[in-house]
C-alpha cells in the first residue's frame, strides 16, 4: 500500500513522540550527551527525562520558546531541546556577525541540513557545482531569460486562478510534491537517532519514486541535447540557454547520466519552490486583508510597465512592491530561527559562549524581526516602511536609492534569509563582479539565486495585483500561521476571495 505524504505526516505525529522517546532513552544510555552547554541558559527542563517534554513542546510551540529565550536572554545565547541534542541559539548584533563570519571549516551551513543526504542523497550536499551554475549563470542570464519567467507566471497564474489543466500538470505536480517530500521527510528523520537515520529514510520518503517518474518527463530532452552536443559540439545551434543547459555545461563524469541530471533539476527547483511560495502566499494574505495596499502598487507597476514593458528594468523601478515584500518577510519570516550552522571544529564567540564539535548553533530570526529597537512599531503591518526609510536615506545622503533597504537586502537586523555567505539575498553594494555577485567578507560568494528569487517575487505580485481583485471574507483578518518546531509556515487552510478585473493595462497580459 502507498502512502502519500499526508499519510507519512499523521504518522509521524501519532506514533513519532513514543518511537522517539524510547529511541531518545536508549541513545542516551548508549551514547552520552557531549553537547549538553552546561555554560548556556536553557528554555525548557533540562533533567533527562523532563528534557524530553521541553523537546516535545519545541515541536508544537517553538516560536514562543524561541521568544521566551530572546526576551530573557537578549543579546546573548540561550538553548532550546530539540528530540537528540540541544540547540543553541544566538542574538545580538555581535554574534551574529561573528557568526557570519565564521569559515565553513568551523561553522558549516551545510552540514546542519545533513538530513538531506538521506532524502535527496549525498551526491547533492558533496558535489555542488549546480550551485555555481545558479551563482554565475542564472544571475547572469536574469535579464535574458525574464520574458520567459514572465510567460510562465501568467500561465501558472492562469492554471492555478481558477485551478485548470496545466502546460504539463504531471511535470509540475511532481516538482512541488518533491518539495515536500523532501521537507516532510527530513523533519521525520529527526525523530530518529543520527544512527539510524540512513535505515529511516529508506520508509519515510518517496523521493526515489517522484524521481524515477520525472525521468520520464525530461530523458528525451536530455538525450535530445547530448546527441546534439555529440554531433555539432558543446555550442550547438539553437541550444537552449535554460537550467538544463547549464547544468550539462558543468556536469563531470557521472554527473552527466540522466538520473544524475534529474535530481539536479528537482534539488533546484524544490530550493526555489520552498522558500518562494511561502513567501508569496504570506504576501498575498496581506494584500487581500488590506485590499486598499494594492491600488498602491497597481499604480506603481503600471507606471513601470508602462515605462520599461515586462522585464527586469520594470521590477527594479518598483519600490512599492519590494518594500511590501520586505515587510512581509520581516512581518512573518519563516520561523523563529535562522541561518543554521553545525560546528565542524570546537568554536568559541568572543563573548566565551563555547560549541564544541558536532554542535548545533543558529541565529534568533522572529523574534529580532519584532523587537522595538529594531523597527518602530514591529507588531504593526507597514506596507512602505521600506520606502520611507530609503526615501530618509536617500534625503540624508543625497546619493541615489538606499539598497540596504530592499528585499534583497540583510543585515544583523534582518535575517529573513540569512546573512553573509549563505545569505539568499546579499547586501546591494556597489561592489559587485561581472556577474552581479559580491565578495563576503569571509572570502566566499553571497548564496546563489538571490537576485532570481527577488525579481521573481516582485514579478509575481506585480502579476497579481495587475490582474485580479482579492480580499479576505473577513477583511483584515489573516490566519494564523501554522508552526512545526522552529518553523512558520503560512496556513495552509486560508482562503481569499478572487476575481479577474475587468480594466488593466494594455501591457498586462
Amino acid at each position: 500500500m502507498a502512502f502519500d505524504d499526508t499519510d507519512r505526516l499523521a504518522m509521524l505525529l501519532i506514533f513519532g513522540p513514543p518511537v522517539a522517546f524510547l529511541l531518545w532513552l536508549s541513545n542516551r544510555i548508549l551514547f552520552p550527551d557531549k553537547h549538553s552547554y552546561p555554560g548556556i541558559p536553557a528554555v525548557g527542563p533540562t533533567s533527562p527525562l523532563l528534557y524530553y517534554i521541553g523537546a516535545i513542546r519545541l515541536l508544537f510551540n517553538g516560536n514562543e520558546m524561541v521568544q521566551e529565550g530572546y526576551t530573557r536572554y537578549k543579546g546573548g545565547p540561550f538553548k532550546v531541546p530539540e528530540l537528540f541534542n540541544w540547540h543553541v541559539v544566538v542574538s545580538g548584533p555581535k554574534m551574529i556577525e561573528e557568526l557570519r563570519k565564521a569559515g565553513d571549516d568551523e561553522l558549516n551551513f551545510d552540514e546542519a541540513s545533513a538530513e538531506l543526504d538521506h532524502t535527496i542523497g549525498p551526491a547533492i550536499h558533496h558535489d555542488t557545482y549546480h550551485i555555481a551554475v545558479i551563482r554565475a549563470r542564472l544571475t547572469r542570464s536574469i535579464g535574458a531569460i525574464f520574458e520567459d519567467v514572465r510567460d510562465e507566471l501568467v500561465e501558472s497564474s492562469n492554471d492555478a486562478l481558477p485551478l485548470s489543466d496545466g502546460r504539463n500538470p504531471e511535470y509540475i505536480a511532481l516538482n512541488v510534491n518533491f518539495a515536500s517530500s523532501v521537507m516532510i521527510g527530513a523533519t521525520m528523520l529527526r525523530f530518529f537517532p543520527v544512527f539510524l537515520r540512513p535505515f529511516a529514510a529508506l520508509f519515510v520518503t518517496n523521493v526515489s519514486q517522484t524521481l524515477e517518474k520525472t525521468i520520464k518527463h525530461l530523458e528525451g530532452p536530455i538525450k535530445d541535447r547530448l546527441r546534439m552536443e555529440k554531433e555539432y559540439g558543446k555550442e550547438w545551434p539553437g541550444k537552449p540557454n535554460d537550467l538544463l543547459s547549464w547544468l550539462m555545461d558543468e556536469a563531470k563524469g557521472e554527473e552527466r547520466e540522466i538520473h544524475a541530471l534529474v535530481l539536479r533539476v528537482l534539488t533546484l527547483n524544490f530550493a526555489s519552490i520552498h522558500t518562494s511560495s511561502m513567501s508569496l502566499t504570506h504576501a498575498v494574505y496581506h494584500v487581500a486583508a488590506h485590499p486598499e495596499f494594492a491600488d498602491v502598487m497597481r499604480k506603481e507597476v503600471q507606471q513601470a510597465i508602462s515605462k520599461y514593458g515586462w522585464t527586469k528594468e520594470a521590477t527594479d523601478n518598483m519600490p512599492h512592491i519590494d518594500s511590501f515584500l520586505r515587510e512581509s518577510h520581516r512581518f512573518n519570516g519563516l520561523g523563529s530561527t535562522t541561518m543554521a550552522r553545525k560546528a565542524m571544529k570546537d568554536f568559541t564567540f568572543s563573548d566565551g559562549t563555547f560549541i564544541p564539535k558536532g554542535g548545533f548553533v543558529s541565529v534568533v530570526e522572529r523574534p529580532l524581526h519584532h523587537d522595538a529597537e529594531n523597527y518602530e512599531e514591529p507588531e504593526v503591518f507597514n506596507p512602505w516602511r521600506f520606502v520611507e526609510h530609503k526615501n530618509a536615506a536617500k534625503a540624508e545622503s543625497g546619493e541615489g536609492v538606499a539598497g540596504r533597504f530592499g528585499v534583497v537586502s540583510t543585515s544583523a537586523e534582518y535575517v529573513t534569509f540569512g546573512h553573509g555567505k549563505h545569505a539568499w539575498y546579499a547586501i546591494l553594494h556597489d561592489s559587485y563582479d561581472m556577474v552581479g555577485e559580491r565578495k563576503a567578507d569571509n572570502g566566499g560568494y553571497d548564496s546563489p539565486g538571490r537576485f532570481f528569487a527577488a525579481n521573481e517575487l516582485k514579478a509575481m505580485l506585480a502579476h497579481l495585483v495587475l490582474t485580479y481583485d482579492i480580499k479576505m471574507e473577513n477583511e483584515g483578518v489573516i490566519p494564523p500561521p501554522f508552526n512545526f518546531g522552529m518553523k512558520m509556515i503560512p496556513n495552509p487552510k486560508g482562503e481569499i476571495m478572487y476575481r479577474r478585473r475587468k480594466s488593466q493595462s494594455t501591457t498586462s497580459v
